[in-house]
């Protein structure tokens, strides 16, 4: 494992941690039957019926699998 050669200061790490930041996920808006639903881009939908009830997934309007 490396070993630092000096100690880094305060100011010095503190700024770097500085650097790090979260970040907003992008989210894709779909309209279907007047419902509006957020998702994240290029992942696979769960298609649901009437009742709630999970029938399959789909990607870019393909059924991709059953569940």
């Amino acid at each position: 494992m490396a070993v630092p050669k000096r100690k880094m200061s305060r100011a010095s790490t503190r700024a770097r941690r500085a650097q790090w930041k979260a970040e907003a996920p992008t989210l894709v808006k779909t309209v279907e039957n007047g419902k509006t639903t957020y998702s994240l881009p290029h992942r696979a939908k769960v298609v649901e019926d009437s009742a709630g009830t999970a029938l399959f997934m789909e990607y870019k309007g393909r059924k991709v699998a059953d569940i």
